[in-house]
């Protein structure tokens, strides 16, 4: 907020090259929260299709939580008035990446009810299948 009343004072005093600076600072701020929220919806999308191809099956909670993200991180990611995306294809993917870790020894506590560790839980599951899985649903090149 206080950026933003910074942001008027300046556009009344004409500083219009001071101002520009805080609406890039604004921006990447929301980039920023776009990209937090992308990631925390990524570890719970992982984490269920983890476990799913980890322990060869699926639950209706499971289907629906993996359809929450994808819908959550589509949403997250769209530019409203602008149209298009804040992350690009390749952003995103490395943030699909970046979460993967915290999905595997999330899913190491609640797949087989926490009887194996993530090292374990990783040899029972193709990595990269899952993560192309994962972005294939967010940018709808597949359905569930």
């Amino acid at each position: 907020m206080e950026e933003l009343l910074e942001l008027k004072e300046l556009l009344h005093q004409g500083k219009v090259a001071e101002a520009l600076i805080i609406v890039e600072e604004l921006e990447e701020m929301s980039k920023i929260d776009k990209l937090n929220k992308i990631f925390s919806y990524a570890i719970i999308l992982l984490l269920h299709l983890i476990k799913k191809i980890a322990e060869k099956r699926t639950t209706k909670s499971w289907e629906t939580s993996i359809f929450n993200s994808v819908k959550q991180i589509q949403r997250s990611n769209q530019r409203r008035k602008a149209k298009g995306t804040y992350l690009t294809e390749e952003e995103l993917l490395e943030t699909i990446h970046d979460a993967y870790e915290s999905a595997l020894r999330e899913a190491a506590i609640q797949a087989f009810e926490g009887s194996y560790e993530a090292e374990e839980i990783s040899e029972m599951v193709d990595r990269e299948e899952i993560i192309k899985t994962a972005i294939d649903l967010i940018l709808e090149r597949n359905k569930l």
